[in-house]
């Protein structure tokens, strides 16, 4: 498997920001206000925007790509991350109205097409497949990939929720390097670190985009209040900063996915991507949330 090209992610992409919940907020449903907020993140260095075609059925890319059709100059500015190959029962035609996965050719090329519409945009930066499928057939889809990244369509392709095996694969069936696995990671969910999963992204060139980077922002019910007033004394961040701060600090910078959508939460997890955190203080933060002593 070839390694993922360096300039994919790189050290000044500090945090992804998800637009899963958009459809929730009101005050960004409207064309002119939400291009505001997109040109304000990316003014802060924040350029890259992470959609699913399932997110809010679909009204999110609609949203995102109604700002950018109101204001084509962002179009430019902007790195757009999409991924395909859910079914939700709700949107199953069959008589089954069962959840499933879809991540064959003929669907995910339709998928590709259909996400460059709604996003309004020339090319999707990144295109995942969001969820391991058994029935993939992997020389297919590869394929269906290929063109779409020789067509100008795609930039770059990675997976979502993938286990090491499942994108090796893959990966052994197409020559285009798999350049990121956007997968849970953070404090409060800590498994991949201790069953060689972060090491098999390192070992095959994969960036870890982490989401649920804040461990669903309830960490304040999850380490003790002495703790945490302790860490933000001595470091000087709040909460949000200190996950993403603990998370950032892995081998390979795990690049966090932020659902947030409120600016003051994006700023402190900004400047967590900027500190370090004593050593003794991120295991004693890492005990903590696990209810175990390190070994």
């Amino acid at each position: 498997m070839q390694s993922a090209p360096t300039e994919a992610f790189t050290a000044d992409i500090p945090l992804i920001l998800g637009m899963m919940r958009l459809h929730d907020h009101p005050e960004l449903t409207q064309p002119a206000k939400l291009a505001d907020w997109l040109s304000a993140r990316v003014d802060e260095g924040l350029n890259v925007f992470d959609h699913a075609d399932i997110y809010g059925t679909g009204e999110c890319e609609r949203l995102f790509g109604d700002a950018l059709r109101a204001h084509p100059t962002l179009a430019k500015r902007v790195r757009v991350i999409t991924k395909a190959g859910i079914v939700p029962a709700g949107q199953d035609s069959s008589p089954w109205q069962v959840k499933h996965y879809q991540a064959e050719a003929g669907y995910l090329a339709n998928a590709i097409d259909k996400a460059l519409g709604s996003l309004a945009v020339e090319q999707l930066d990144t295109f995942l497949i969001h969820r391991p499928d058994p029935l993939l057939q992997a020389e297919d889809v590869a394929r269906v990939l290929e063109n779409a990244v020789s067509a100008g369509k795609v930039r770059q392709i990675g997976v979502s929720n993938f286990l090491p095996e499942q994108w090796r694969w893959l990966a052994r069936n197409t020559d285009l390097p798999l350049v990121c696995n956007q997968s849970q990671l953070s404090i409060a969910h800590t498994d991949p670190l201790f069953d060689g999963t972060l090491e098999a992204h390192l070992t095959d060139g994969m960036r870890w985009l982490a989401w649920s980077p804040l461990g669903g922002g309830n960490l304040a019910e999850r380490i003790p209040a002495d703790l945490l007033d302790s860490a933000r004394e001595e470091t000087g961040l709040d909460e949000t900063a200190l996950a993403i701060a603990w998370l950032h600090q892995l081998p390979g910078s795990p690049v966090p996915v932020l659902g947030s959508m409120n600016p003051d939460r994006i700023h402190s997890a900004t400047r967590g991507t900027q500190c370090s955190l004593p050593r003794p203080l991120w295991y004693r933060l890492l005990e903590s949330v696990r209810k175990t002593a390190v070994a």
